[in-house]
C-alpha cells in the first residue's frame, strides 16, 4: 500500500506552509494581542479556508467540499507552526453546527456568519441547581404571552455569561408534558431586561462560570430552534458537538508539543527534563495516547463525511480528551518541581502560569459537559450494550 501523498496534496501542504510563513507575525504571541487582532486573524483564516472550511459561503463560511486529507494537512501544519486555529467556543463549535442541522433558514442567515467571525459571543443555558447530570429535570419555565414567552428561572455553571451577547437556552414550554417532551431551545440576547448574571469564582482565581437568573424575560416565539417542545432533540445535537470540542485531538496534540518543548528547554541540576528517564517515559506514554486520540478523530471524521453514526469512536471523545489534557498539564507541573506549584505572578513563573491554570481548569472540564462517570455510563450502555445502571427506588 502506497501511503505517500499525491502531488496535489503535497502542493496543498506547501500552500498551507506558505500561508503560515507569510502571516507568522500575526499569530506569534497572539494570546497577548488585543481582541481586534484575534478577530482579524479569524477573518483571514475563513477567507483562506483554514477556519469554517466546509460551512457554506452563503452562511459566512469558506464553502469547500469535505476532504479528509486536506483537513488533516491543515491540522498538522498549524500544530507544527504553533499557529492558532482560530476561535473554538460555544458559538462556533456548538451552536453553529446545531443550526446547520436543525435551524431555520432565517436563523442560519442571521446568526452563523457573525458567530463565525467572532462578532457575536454566545453562552449556553443548560444546567440548573437541580438539573445537572439529569438535565431533562430543568425547571426554567417559559409562559406564553401573545407572540412571546416570559422566561423565569435560573441557570448555573454558565461559561462566558458575563461576556456573552447571546444565549442558547433550554426552557420548559409544556409543563404538563413528559419531562423530555416539554423542553424548547431558544436563542435570545443577554441584554434582554430581566437577566442578572452573578460570577462564580473557581480555584483558578477567576470567574470562569456564572449563575444566570431570569425574571419575566420576554423572548419572541420565533426564537425557538427546531420546533416547540423539540428542545431535547436539539439539545442533544449541541451536546454531541460540545463533546467534540472538549475532545479536539488537534488542541491536545498542540498541548503535547508545548509540553515536550518545555521539557527540552527546562533543566534541573544541569540536566534537561526530557533527559530524565522517568519523566521521558511518562511523556512517551502520553504521546502514544495522543496519537491514538488523533487517529480516533480521523475515524470520526470519516464517519461524518460518509453520513454514518460514529458509534463507539464518538462516545469516547469527551472522556478521552478531557482526561488526557489534564494529565499533560499534570506532567508539566510535576516536571517543573518547585516551580510547578507557583501561581498568579512571580519572576520564576513559566508560561505565565498557564500549566497550573490548565491543570485546575481541566479538572472542571472532566466534570462539566457530562462528568467522567456519566460518560462511562454512556459508553457502557450505548456503546457496549451493557445493562443500564439501576435506579434507586422512589420512596
Amino acid at each position: 500500500m502506497d501511503l505517500r501523498l499525491t502531488p496535489e496534496m503535497e502542493g496543498f501542504r506547501q500552500e498551507v506552509r506558505s500561508f503560515l510563513t507569510k502571516h507568522r507575525d500575526r499569530y506569534v504571541g497572539e494570546a497577548a494581542r488585543p481582541r481586534e487582532a484575534a478577530l482579524e486573524w479569524q477573518r483571514l483564516l475563513i477567507e483562506n479556508g483554514y477556519a469554517a472550511r466546509t460551512i457554506p459561503k452563503v452562511y459566512g463560511g469558506y464553502g469547500a467540499e469535505p476532504d479528509i486529507l486536506k483537513a488533516r494537512i491543515i491540522a498538522e501544519e498549524f500544530t507544527a507552526a504553533g499557529a492558532p486555529r482560530g476561535f473554538a467556543n460555544q458559538g462556533i463549535s456548538m451552536l453553529v453546527p446545531t443550526l446547520l442541522e436543525v435551524g431555520s433558514e432565517e436563523q442560519k442567515q442571521r446568526w452563523i456568519g457573525p458567530t463565525l467571525r467572532g462578532e457575536v459571543v454566545w453562552c449556553q443555558g443548560y444546567s440548573e441547581p437541580g438539573a445537572g447530570s439529569d438535565l431533562a429535570s430543568l425547571q426554567t419555565k417559559a409562559v406564553e404571552d401573545g407572540d412571546d414567552f416570559l422566561i423565569s428561572g435560573s441557570k448555573i455553571w454558565t461559561s462566558t455569561a458575563a461576556q456573552a451577547d447571546m444565549i442558547f437556552c433550554l426552557v420548559r414550554t409544556e409543563p404538563d408534558a413528559p419531562k423530555h417532551d416539554g423542553i424548547s431551545y431558544l436563542l435570545f440576547s443577554m441584554k434582554t431586561p430581566g437577566i442578572e448574571v452573578r460570577p462564580l469564582k473557581t480555584m483558578t482565581g477567576s470567574a470562569e462560570f456564572n449563575e444566570v437568573f431570569f425574571t419575566d424575560v420576554r423572548v419572541p416565539k420565533s426564537a425557538v430552534v427546531g420546533g416547540r417542545g423539540k428542545g431535547w432533540f436539539v439539545a442533544n445535537a449541541t451536546l454531541k458537538h460540545e463533546r467534540g470540542m472538549l475532545g479536539d485531538p488537534n488542541a491536545t496534540e498542540a498541548r503535547l508539543h508545548s509540553l515536550i518543548e518545555l521539557m527540552k528547554t527546562e533543566s534541573v541540576d544541569g540536566r534537561r527534563l526530557i533527559d530524565d528517564p522517568i519523566l521521558r517515559d511518562r511523556a512517551m506514554r502520553l504521546q502514544a495516547r495522543v496519537m491514538a486520540m488523533k487517529f480516533n478523530g480521523l475515524r470520526n471524521l470519516t464517519s461524518s463525511l460518509n453520513g454514518e453514526p460514529p458509534g463507539m469512536a464518538g462516545l469516547v471523545v469527551k472522556l478521552q480528551g478531557c482526561e488526557l489534557n489534564h494529565q499533560i498539564a499534570a506532567l508539566a507541573i510535576d516536571a517543573l518541581g518547585e516551580l510547578g506549584v507557583l501561581y498568579e505572578d512571580g519572576p520564576h513563573l513559566r508560561a505565565k502560569g498557564g500549566w497550573q491554570r490548565d491543570y485546575m481548569f481541566d479538572l472542571g472540564l472532566i466534570i462539566g459537559g457530562g462528568t467522567a462517570q456519566i460518560q462511562k455510563n454512556i459508553i457502557s450502555e450505548r456503546g457496549l450494550g451493557m445493562p443500564r445502571e439501576p435506579k434507586l427506588a422512589s420512596a
